[in-house]
């Protein structure tokens, strides 16, 4: 008696893609968050910032600097998944920007009676123009190579 072992061919087959698609948009995550904490602790030590756990004494100029580097971080972190992307580097970007949306968000939620809400909303508002960004900047770059 012979026995077979039956593998899918279509599932093996996209699998690998699969998991690329998974690993690039986990690694602009994770990149995003690593390099936006290491700033807020850098200026927590640097005494720009005050202890991150005083959200009182955050003024609007603190705000908006934070602001413009998580926004430049935003760029780069969509632009790193679209790099590491297997395929349509847009799309790929367009769905971290959607989990940073989503962070945005609970965090907006979570935090709107502790400060200024300008700050929740604008989050919320440049996250997906950054991810846009952040692949169109990696799309072109392909194209020089």
């Amino acid at each position: 008696m012979t026995t077979a072992v039956l593998t899918p061919v279509t599932a093996s087959a996209s699998r690998p893609a699969w998991r690329r698609s998974v690993l690039a948009v986990f690694v602009g995550l994770v990149a995003n968050a690593v390099v936006s904490t290491g700033t807020d602790i850098a200026l927590v030590a640097a005494g720009v910032f005050p202890p991150l756990a005083e959200f009182g004494r955050f003024t609007a100029p603190l705000l908006l600097l934070a602001l413009v580097y998580r926004t430049f971080y935003g760029v780069l972190g969509c632009y790193v998944t679209a790099r590491l992307a297997p395929a349509r580097p847009m799309a790929h970007s367009l769905a971290l920007g959607g989990i940073g949306f989503a962070i945005g968000l609970a965090g907006a939620i979570a935090t709107w009676q502790t400060w200024t809400s300008w700050y929740s909303i604008a989050i919320i508002a440049v996250t997906l123009p950054s991810a846009w960004l952040g692949a169109r900047i990696a799309q072109r770059r392909r194209l020089r190579s």
